[in-house]
C-alpha cells in the first residue's frame, strides 16, 4: 500500500469520527474558528483545570482536512499542558509553512505529522491549520 494512500485514510477516518465531534458539558472556554476563504467553520471547547487540558471536543462544518486535523489535534492536546500544546502548535505550524523542524519535534505531532504535504496546496493548508489558530487564540486567553 502506497504511503499517500495509508495517509488518505487516516485522514478520511479521522475526519469522520465522532469521537471527538461533540459540544462538551460545561466547557471552561470555548473558541470559534473561522475560515472565510472557504466556509469552514468549527468551536472548539475546553477544559482546562490547573494549566492541563483535561478534554477538548469541537463543533461545526468544514471539509474533510480541517475536520481530520480538528480532531488529531484534540487527540493530540488531551492531558497536556496549556505549555506543551502551544508548543505542539508552533512545531505543527512551523512544519505547514515549511520550516525546518528536528526529527524529535517531528515525532512529537504524532498523526498530525500527516499534513506535512499540505503545505504544498496553501488554499488546504488553511483547512488544516484552523482548528490549531483556535486553539492558540483559547490558550492567549
Amino acid at each position: 500500500m502506497e504511503l499517500n494512500s495509508v495517509y488518505s485514510e487516516i485522514i478520511l477516518e479521522a475526519a469522520n469520527s465522532k469521537k471527538n465531534f461533540r459540544k462538551l458539558d460545561n466547557p471552561d472556554i470555548e473558541e470559534l474558528g473561522h475560515n472565510p476563504s472557504c466556509g469552514d467553520e468549527l468551536t472548539i471547547y475546553a477544559k482546562i483545570k490547573d494549566g492541563v487540558i483535561e478534554d477538548a471536543s469541537f463543533t461545526g462544518e468544514g471539509c474533510a482536512i480541517s475536520r481530520a486535523s480538528t480532531s488529531i489535534m484534540i487527540d493530540l492536546i488531551k492531558g497536556k499542558t496549556e505549555s506543551e500544546a502551544k508548543e505542539l502548535i508552533s512545531i505543527f505550524l512551523g512544519m505547514i509553512r515549511g520550516e525546518e523542524i528536528s526529527k524529535e519535534d517531528f515525532k512529537r505531532l504524532k498523526d498530525a505529522r500527516m499534513f506535512e504535504g499540505i503545505k504544498q496546496l496553501p488554499a488546504r493548508a488553511k483547512c488544516a491549520t484552523l482548528a490549531w489558530h483556535t486553539l492558540e487564540n483559547i490558550i492567549e486567553k
